[in-house]
């Protein structure tokens, strides 16, 4: 399963995914989108579409049970779905509104997805699977007016580590990519110029979402005696190992 499917590094991995055999449920809010990426996965795909809010239990809920229906068992989720919020906004003029949808988002439809995911992994036969959580750099340094999006992201890690502790029983394994600076529209701003730490714009470099999709299928394939607890794909020269 793979939620944001319909675009940017959701879109790239499930194509990958499809590429490399798997069978693949993708969920996302726009259905065109999903039934776009369906397509590009090939005829031979085997593709399950479904329309998904992911902050909405019964979106989520509606997903695991056409997954369990088609499917009959989930070998991977890759917990992908996201939204940055409201780019630029200073810390003090940000409505609740808005930062309680990057929660609803980023953080508790992470969680419904993976609540959802042990669920189904937990009672089938053979009993395990993999969450591969969409972490991002901003799980480790913020960029400036980010609040609510590096706050989802810093508590995407916490959920990474209670996912793999609570799943050890199950043969459920969790890991978390976090991702710098791929190519997708999400990131187009940073090609003409971002705000820094201090001050200035600068365009940031960027790298192909391809090489995050890859380094997904690693960790996918990998057997559930191993884990790739934490990997950190990013664009070389970005700006992020130094000070500035």
């Amino acid at each position: 399963m793979v939620t944001g499917a319909g675009s940017g590094i959701g879109r790239s991995v499930a194509l990958a995914l499809a590429g490399a055999g798997w069978n693949l449920a993708l969920a996302g809010r726009r259905r065109e989108a999903l039934d776009e990426t369906a397509a590009a996965a090939g005829e031979g795909a085997q593709v399950l579409c479904v329309r998904t809010d992911v902050s909405d239990p019964g979106d989520v809920d509606a997903l695991y049970a056409a997954v369990a229906d088609r499917y009959g068992r989930l070998d991977l989720l890759f917990n992908n779905a996201g939204t940055f919020g409201p780019g630029g906004v200073a810390l003090e003029d940000i409505g609740y509104e808005a930062w309680k949808q990057v929660v609803d988002v980023n953080l508790t439809g992470a969680f419904l997805c993976a609540q959802g995911a042990f669920r189904l992994m937990k009672g089938q036969d053979p009993q395990g699977g993999r969450i591969i959580n969409n972490g991002s750099i901003s799980a480790h340094v913020p960029r400036p007016n980010s609040i609510a999006y590096t706050a989802t992201k810093h508590a995407m890690t916490g959920l990474t580590k209670s996912l793999s502790l609570d799943g050890r029983p199950y043969r459920i394994a969790c890991g978390q990519i976090d991702i710098g600076n791929a190519a997708t529209d999400m990131t187009e701003r940073m090609r003409t110029g971002i705000p820094q730490a201090n001050g200035e714009l600068a365009v940031e470099p960027v790298m192909d979402a391809g090489d995050v999709a890859r380094t997904v299928l690693h960790m996918a394939e990998l057997p559930l005696g191993a884990n790739v607890q934490f990997a950190t794909v990013m664009a070389s020269a970005m700006p992020y190992i130094g000070r500035g």
